[in-house]
């Protein structure tokens, strides 16, 4: 499981560039096909790049995540200019701090979503079936669930293409992956060094901090068996924010499950 310690301090800095009005443009295309949520369960929400929007556009939304940290700067990006004071006219936000594995909330919801590849943290296989379990037991009758993961070809890639590095004036890092073929588990070290503005020193200063994250990829025909297996139905399986079907060139596969009624 990902917790995100320093790193939730530089995340957004470093995650400028990904692809969030997509995922957003995404789930408006599956409420439009498959029907209109009012509440909404972000799981694995981090500092709010996906609920933020889904409150401004009217849902009643929690945002939950193992991370104290990622939580902290979500709750400040929504409780400043120019997150509340322009909120959607019936939106809400709870902040939650909860494993995705044990989510619980009062009440069923409408629909759940997962993105960001959240998923391929959890390393273990049971552990993505209890998510699957806890989210089908969180979900009113013919609610919907929306999650991305990466592809098996995805992770290879990145042992491939490693390392990575970041070279900006007051942010670097060093990412370095080591894959594990049998598994599909690959690991990541970064280390980073962030400009200290604090310091009073005639020299530039650098904090420098070290993070490590696991991510494992799972066969899509198990990952729709082990939906199968909870009560969900698969409505559809497509790839890269686009509605077509996956192929060996994949990065990114998303689900589209639903509780029946």
């Amino acid at each position: 499981m990902r917790s995100y310690r320093e790193f939730a301090s530089v995340y957004d800095r470093l995650m400028e560039d990904m692809p969030y009005s997509d995922w957003m443009s995404f789930t408006r295309r599956c409420f439009d096909k498959y029907g209109m949520p009012e509440s909404v369960v972000d799981l694995g929400c981090g500092t709010g790049n996906i609920s933020i929007p889904l409150v401004k556009s009217g849902f009643r939304v929690f945002g939950i995540d193992l991370s104290v940290d990622m939580l902290a700067i979500a709750r400040n990006k929504w409780d400043e200019p120019p997150g509340r004071g322009v909120r959607g006219e019936a939106g809400s936000i709870r902040w939650l701090q909860q494993d995705m594995r044990d989510w619980d909330l009062p009440q069923p919801v409408d629909a759940v979503i997962s993105f960001c590849d959240c998923l391929n943290y959890l390393t273990v296989e049971q552990d993505v079936v209890q998510t699957l379990r806890q989210t089908y037991a969180g979900l009113k009758p013919g609610g919907l669930f929306l999650f991305d993961v990466h592809a098996p070809r995805q992770l290879e890639r990145y042992a491939e293409e490693q390392p990575f590095v970041y070279d900006e004036k007051d942010i670097a890092y060093l990412w370095t992956s080591e894959y594990e073929p049998f598994e599909r588990i690959i690991r990541h070290d970064l280390t980073f060094f962030v400009r200290d503005e604090s310091s009073q020193a005639s020299s530039v200063l650098y904090r420098r901090f070290e993070e490590s994250h696991s991510q494992r990829a799972y066969d899509p025909d198990w990952l729709a068996a082990q939906l199968a297996a909870t009560g969900f139905e698969l409505l559809h399986l497509c790839a890269d924010f686009s509605w077509e079907p996956p192929t060996e060139e994949s990065a990114r596969l998303f689900y589209i499950a639903r509780r029946p009624k």
